[in-house]
């Protein structure tokens, strides 16, 4: 029985172009895994590569588990400057929960070849397309009819938009649920005809620089980029590959999940894209989560389990299913003084109230005000600073109440509100109108609602948004209604709301020539209150009840022992000289009590060292990275750092430095102020930051002088380095820093983290270069699924005496290597170009060995020890990777 909500089904134009395009084929027969749990369904995982037709390969894996049977499909996509293998984990999450997953890497980004065309309908959207061809053959997959499978869409920001898009024009995708994601990307990137340059200038970065993209998206990025105004063909450009060039086409039910702390893809877009899929008469749920691209709790198990809902719902048909209220925020209400995270809460609603709901009028006060735009924009004001993002991000001290924007004096005007008589809950964007007058034929202003204490000078900008406007015909004076950014913030009684225009800041270009602006006031501030949305009411504590009780007991044993318990684990003494002391560390996978990332992980690192952190992927390196960094916490074990216990802000992480996912670089800045800037921002003092000692070991030379859009990839990663160096901090952690790297730039990479670790500071590197871990790294940690496997000196894991290489005429083929793999004496024999990688066991000899090669009519070559550390590797995991 059919249980999906009815549909309307009509012709998409798009499907024309995927139905012409060359047959898909998917080279070979695909390499499938087992990803291995304790009673949860294995998952088996399939890696193909799929052939578009156009000369482009697309890296793909399909995710299945429990018994054989059709069930309905998911498509799970990345975000930008991502691969599939980031969304692997919620993929084998859906895929134990009854669903097939197929999940691929976007042109140009991991294993994928092509050039990158922002969701492009001729290129990423019809290779959409392609994907949903492949699971409509698929015996695992269901079917609403032949060649249209029961499918759904979901990931974060560019995988977001993807989903969406794959809803406009292809109308067998049956529900999406997108999260941080764009409806409109020219109205994103260029708002009100203001060029959002730090964001943009991030996106070519972690894209892996202009050359990576289409040829007229390099084009456009340069032409606009040079001159500082967005022109109209590359607001077609940037339209064309937006969900909102196809709204009224997606009409499938839509669960929008949208940051609050994000400068990128603001509130605002999932509100435009909320009203138009409602308007055609599909479902839509709303969700403003804490996080966002700037920072913040991105809630990711919180919204896992929303999508395995709303696929229940509308793609297996399961109307028992919970998908959630029809509009839900979460509020930030303060930290736990026990972990240092904020606390969380959820505010809901039946309908979604939108971004006006509820409104009442603040009255403004201030007389009519003039201020400059200064002669190339400099200094500018400071709001969002993208790239200094994560669990510390700018937004995230915004929503704690911890003011961080900056104006400078004759470049703003401001007005102020009384203070509130009341606690006042702002949810929506605010409005006001005020008249702009310019020396200038254009003016161009950034509008921000602060939140400002009772004494006047703590003042907090609510997310760190502000609001761009371009006002043209300023000359002769416009009067112009501002639309603030949409937040969900509480003034609390006594405080005022404090409106800014300012001409100036840092993530957008402004005009460069100076002119004089003139700002008057035209009606009061228009806050939207949404009175709909209730908070839930929080449980009665426990400890109400066993409060006096629990004291009675705990000041009897006080007596009787005379220990007291602290907050934290004292400083271990004995430790105070170890970099890192990490003893019986583990980590459960999101949703399971049973299914661990890291499992009871114990190794020791000292000064001096360059420790390599090996396996393959989904081994648990980067959970084991993201404890180290106290971004997450571990559910047993514990982390040492020269002594002290590591959790979320704890103060011996500022002996800490990493590169973990590439910095988000200004590129018209050159490398020494964009360095100077990110220090800035983390507001400790300039002499802490030893810029001059980081920029000597990471070797830019006369670089630093230029503008960082004229660095090649190498130089961008050495300048991300020197970043992570700033403090001259005694451990240093790199997260593949070599990626995108030629081999000249390798090898600089090399020996900069040779030459900071040569004066007793401590560097961990995870990498997948082998051999290039072999000649920089003095120690290694081998890992696979979350365990340790090996750990100590690379020479003494490279040389271990009990692995033997079998060289062979031709290549050995699979059944031939199971044959010898299950001889006596063999732990293991893993397939190499060179022939056979034999680990032998505590009876096996070389002598046994060959003669049992020789009887088996192995075509052997050559037999002795293996020198190599991808050898050594390769045993140890048993050909995992």
């Amino acid at each position: 029985m059919d249980l999906r909500l009815p549909r309307l089904r009509r012709p998409r134009p798009r499907r024309a172009l995927a139905a012409a395009a060359a047959v898909v084929v998917l080279a070979g027969a695909g390499t499938w895994t087992a990803v291995a749990s304790d009673d949860a369904p294995e998952v088996r995982r399939a890696d193909r590569v799929m052939a578009t037709g156009d000369g482009v390969r697309i890296d793909t894996s399909f995710f299945t588990a429990g018994p054989e049977g059709r069930r309905p499909a998911v498509l799970l996509g990345h975000g930008f400057g991502g691969s599939k293998e980031d969304v692997r984990a919620q993929a084998e999450d859906l895929a134990r929960d009854g669903y097939a997953v197929l999940t691929w890497s976007a042109r140009g980004f991991g294993r994928s070849t092509g050039k990158i065309g922002l969701n492009d309908p001729e290129g990423e959207v019809a290779d959409v397309s392609r994907l949903v061809d492949w699971l409509a053959a698929r015996p695992e997959v269901r079917l609403d009819k032949d060649g249209d499978p029961r499918v759904g869409m979901a990931g974060n920001s560019y995988g977001g938009a993807i989903a969406l898009l794959g809803a406009g024009y292809d109308d067998r995708i049956d529900a999406v649920a997108p999260a941080i994601t764009y409806f409109d990307l020219a109205e994103a990137l260029f708002p009100d005809g203001v060029f959002k340059k730090l964001w943009a200038g991030a996106f070519v970065t972690s894209g892996g620089g202009c050359a990576r993209f289409e040829p007229e998206l390099c084009a456009m990025y340069e032409r606009v980029a040079e001159s500082g105004v967005p022109d109209a063909r590359a607001r077609a450009l940037l339209e064309a590959r937006s969900p909102a060039a196809v709204a009224d086409r997606i009409d499938v039910p839509t669960l929008l999940m949208q940051g609050q702390t994000d400068s990128l893809f603001p509130l605002g877009q999932a509100d435009a894209a909320a009203r138009a899929i409602r308007a055609n008469g599909a479902p839509v749920g709303v969700d403003w989560l804490a996080g966002g691209h700037d920072g913040g709790d991105p809630e990711t198990d919180r919204l896992h389990e929303r999508v395995g809902a709303w696929f229940d719902r509308y793609l297996k048909g399961d109307e028992s299913a919970d998908t959630g209220p029809a509009f839900r925020v979460t509020r930030t209400g303060g930290v736990d003084s026990t972990d240092g995270q904020a606390q969380l809460r959820g505010a809901s609603a039946d309908a979604y109230p939108g971004l006006h709901s509820g409104t009442r009028t603040v009255e403004l006060t201030g007389r009519e005000q003039r201020f400059a735009n200064p002669a190339g924009a400099n200094p500018p004001a400071v709001s969002a600073l993208p790239g200094i993002g994560g669990s510390g991000g700018l937004s995230q001290l915004s929503s704690l109440g911890i003011g961080v924007s900056l104006d400078f004096p004759g470049q703003h005007a401001r007005f102020e509100s009384a203070p509130v008589t009341r606690d006042l809950r702002v949810t929506g964007s605010p409005t006001v109108t005020v008249r702009v007058r310019s020396t200038s034929d254009d003016a161009v202003l950034f509008a921000k609602v602060y939140d400002v204490g009772p004494d006047g000078r703590q003042q907090v900008l609510p997310s760190q948004l502000v609001t761009p406007v371009r006002v043209e015909g300023a000359r002769v004076g416009k009067d112009v209604e501002l639309t603030l950014p949409a937040v969900d913030h509480e003034v609390r009684e006594g405080h005022r709301l404090r409106l800014v225009l300012a001409s100036t800041d840092l993530a957008y270009a402004s005009p460069a020539a100076p002119a004089t602006y003139t700002v008057s006031l035209k009606s009061g501030l228009t806050v939207p209150t949404a009175p709909g949305v209730t908070t839930a009411e929080a449980p009665l504590p426990a400890w109400v009840v066993w409060l006096p009780v629990a004291g009675a007991v705990t000041a009897l044993a006080l007596l009787l022992t005379g220990r007291r318990r602290t907050a934290a684990p004292a400083p271990d003494p004995d430790l105070a000289d170890v970099p890192l002391q990490i003893t019986g560390l583990s980590k459960r996978y999101a949703r399971s009590a049973d299914r661990y990332a890291v499992r009871d992980l114990s190794f020791r690192v000292d000064k001096g060292q360059v420790l390599g952190l090996l396996g393959p992927n989904g081994a648990g390196k980067t959970t084991t990275l993201r404890m180290l960094m106290g971004l997450i916490k571990p559910d047993d074990g514990e982390i040492r750092v020269f002594g002290h216990a590591v959790r979320p802000g704890a103060p011996v992480l500022s002996r800490v430095g990493a590169f973990v996912e590439g910095a988000g670089f200004l590129p018209h800045l050159s490398g020494r102020e964009n360095l100077e800037l990110y220090w800035a921002a983390t507001g400790r003092p300039p002499e802490d930051a030893h810029l001059d000692e980081a920029l000597e070991i990471a070797g830019l030379g006369d670089a630093l002088a230029r503008a960082v859009r004229t660095y090649s990839q190498g130089m961008r990663q050495r300048l991300a380095i020197a970043q992570a160096m700033l403090g001259l901090p005694d451990l240093l952690i790199l997260d593949e820093p070599t990626n995108g790297l030629d081999p000249p730039q390798i090898r600089e990479m090399r020996e900069v983290m040779i030459r900071y670790a040569a004066a007793g500071r401590t560097v961990i590197v995870s990498s997948h270069l082998l051999a290039e871990v072999e000649q920089s790294c003095t120690h290694l940690v081998v890992m696979d699924r979350g365990r340790l496997v090996q750990a100590g000196p690379v020479h003494d894991i490279i040389g271990s005496g009990d692995t033997l290489l079998v060289g062979t005429v031709t290549p050995v083929e699979e059944p031939l290597a199971e044959k010898v793999a299950a001889l006596p004496g063999v732990e293991s024999a893993v397939r190499t170009d060179e022939g056979l990688l034999v680990r032998l066991g505590a009876d096996g000899t070389a002598p046994r060995l060959i003669a049992e090669l020789v009887r088996l009519e192995v075509p052997v070559t050559s037999v002795g020890p293996h020198r190599r550390l991808e050898d050594a590797f390769l045993t140890l995991i048993g050909g995992s990777a």
